[in-house]
């Protein structure tokens, strides 16, 4: 372990600074490095651990494991805006281009050491420093210096993607403090800063020199993971090789990771030519998303012979957001009692029943499953003291509670198409000739827009269903909208740029959110493309209680600005949301196999392929 250990001139150099400053600021304000940082508390894992827990140090190397993916792609480059890329590049942390530090998938949010051997930070978190690991390479062999840590974030931070843009904007400055180490000074009082500054990839300035980086294209970028990409088949397959000059390969972080000789993703049309091909041992692992598949589907040959085996994994991570969103840029969609009415609308009993057998659980809040999530019945406490000053502004039901109707166990439910025409009637819509008009005599008329490919989470042809169910639903209201389908790369342009009305959404959340969420919710993302803001919310509460979430310093005070948020989320009406399990369903090849000890987050990215290996059937 390396955690502790400084060029002599570094920690010379610190140890004077620090005793010049004994006599100006309190001994508390002095930081000191540490092998990990925790958002609140203490890690888990003290300097000196053997291996992560969640996995197996003795996992044998070797093997290819296949993967699969729908729809297809264009770039290598996941860090911008433009193009339709290799999503495992970002997916996979630490896959090609490692971060700083590396993220504990068996904790709320937990960083340790990975390029990093150390980080300080003072009380409240307004500066953090990481100091590199002397031995930390790229794969091309040339040393990780503070130069490619610099031009990482710059870059990132003003070509890259929305999402490193935002944070970016809240760093006042970036400054190399020695040989090895960088420090990140913010003009926000925000506790998260210090954590996310350990989360960027960091890439070979060398490589881009003369390139614009802002433009996709299908050049293999250069970074210092334990895997390089091997073969690309534009649009269709991509395979990893694991680097046997690895310079982290003995760093505990890593120990039983990592363990594929190759990892090798195919991308198929959509989920159900996945499956056949699974199906047919042309791939390694499913992950069904559908209990009722789960318990139907799984009689093929392989399952019954053993070449197959089913495996359910638990977690505690929230349910996050899923169902079909309604884009509030539309003026149909922008009173909120339209969208309780199609809420009202949209039968989820019948629906869960289809296509579960009802066992699944639905998502009642965005984090669901968790603490996190708002309680029944009205806010108190702080969550109430945090909402209060905005209570002219906020929709029925987020200070007294709020409740999803239920639905029924018939197709058309009919108690909800009453509440519907009601809550339509109040919002200025009537049914003329079996159609719904407002008062100029213009009909309710929106698309509903669909990726071909289906979904992280649903197959195209489970979302069709269910929108299908929805649009017979909707015929009782006087709605006949249209429905769209179109390939992944034309569903994302369109996506990315807010061209559609309703679409099928998903947003994993995570035990700890953070800054992310002012691109999921911020009122930015009305007019930025590229955000995550699909439904075009505004709301100055949403944003104040994302600040305190970054503000907090105490876990008590951090989860009752969460709730907060999720209040305001929740009755904000702009998902019809679905069902989520408490479980992860893996069918996978019998010689697949992963740790006993499963992490907190569960089938999280970070735990496959990561944490698998490969033995030979006997």
């Amino acid at each position: 372990m390396r955690f502790f250990k400084f060029a002599n001139e570094s920690a010379i150099r610190r140890a004077f600074a620090v005793l010049a400053c004994v006599a100006t600021m309190p001994l508390a304000s002095a930081a000191e490095p540490m092998h990990a940082l925790a958002m609140y508390g203490e890690p888990a894992l003290p300097a000196g651990f053997s291996h992560l827990p969640y996995a197996n140090p003795d996992a044998p190397k070797g093997g290819t494991i296949r993967l699969a993916e729908s729809g297809s792609f264009d770039s290598l480059n996941p860090w911008i805006l433009m193009g339709n890329p290799v999503w495992p590049i970002f997916t996979q942390p630490g896959l090609l281009a490692e971060p700083l530090m590396m993220r504990s998938i068996d904790e709320p949010f937990t960083l340790y050491g990975l390029l990093a051997e150390s980080v300080e930070t003072d009380p409240d978190r307004s500066w953090v420093e990481f100091t590199l690991r002397p031995e930390a390479r790229f794969s091309d062999g040339s040393p990780v210096t503070v130069e490619d840590v610099m031009w990482s974030y710059e870059t990132l931070g003003t070509k890259g993607h929305p999402r490193y843009t935002a944070v970016w904007s809240k760093v006042a400055k970036m400054e190399q403090t020695g040989p090895r180490s960088v420090r990140f000074t913010f003009n926000t009082a925000d506790r998260e800063l210090a954590m996310l500054m350990g989360m960027r990839p960091i890439l070979k300035k060398a490589q881009w020199q003369g390139r614009d980086f802002s433009q996709s294209g299908l050049m293999a970028p250069i970074g210092s993971g334990p895997y390089v990409i091997d073969k690309v088949d534009p649009g269709r397959a991509i395979t990893f090789r694991r680097n046997p000059d690895y310079w982290g390969r003995d760093l505990p972080v890593n120990k039983g990771l990592n363990n594929f000789d190759e990892i090798r993703f195919d991308y198929f049309g959509d989920a159900n030519a996945m499956f056949e091909a699974f199906k047919a041992g042309e791939t390694d692992v499913w992950r069904e998303l559908v209990a009722a598949r789960w318990d139907r589907d799984f009689d093929f040959p392989a399952v019954r012979d053993g070449r197959v085996v089913k495996s359910e994994i638990p977690h505690q991570r929230p349910s996050g957001i899923m169902g079909l969103v309604m884009n509030t840029r539309n003026p149909i969609f922008a009173d909120w009692r339209v969208r309780e009415a199609l809420i009202e609308a949209f039968n989820y009993r019948f629906i869960n029943m289809t296509l579960s057998g009802g066992k699944d659980a639905r998502i009642t809040s965005y984090f669901s499953n968790s603490d996190l999530a708002m309680q029944p019945g009205p806010a108190t406490g702080r969550e109430a003291e945090l909402l209060a000053p905005f209570a002219d502004q906020l929709l029925p039901g987020t200070l007294d509670g709020y409740r999803l109707p239920e639905g029924g166990d018939r197709a058309i439910d009919r108690k909800g198409i009453r509440a519907a025409l009601k809550l339509l009637a109040e919002a200025g819509w009537t049914v003329r000739d079996g159609e719904l008009q407002d008062a100029q005599g213009r009909p309710f008329a929106f698309e509903i827009l669909l990726n071909q490919s289906g979904s992280a989470m649903r197959s195209s042809s489970e979302m069709r269903q269910i929108v299908d169910i929805f649009v017979e639903s909707l015929r009782n209201l006087g709605i006949q909208p249209r429905v769209t389908q179109l390939d992944s790369a034309q569903y994302v342009e369109r996506t990315n740029n807010y061209q559609f009305d309703m679409t099928w959404y998903e947003r994993g959340l995570s035990l700890s959110p953070g800054n992310e969420q002012l691109l999921y919710w911020g009122s930015a993302g009305v007019t930025k493309p590229g955000s995550r803001n699909w439904m075009g919310m505004n709301s100055p509460a949403a944003e104040a209680m994302i600040a305190e979430m970054g503000r907090a310093e105490t876990p008590e005070d951090y989860h009752a600005a969460v709730r907060a948020l999720d209040r305001i989320l929740t009755a904000g009406r702009f998902v019809i949301p679905v069902s989520y399990s408490r479980i992860s369903r893996l069918a996978h090849k019998s010689e697949m196999h992963y740790p006993e000890n499963t992490p907190l987050y569960g089938d999280w990215p970070g735990f496959m392929p990561d944490t698998w290996w490969q033995e030979e059937r006997n």
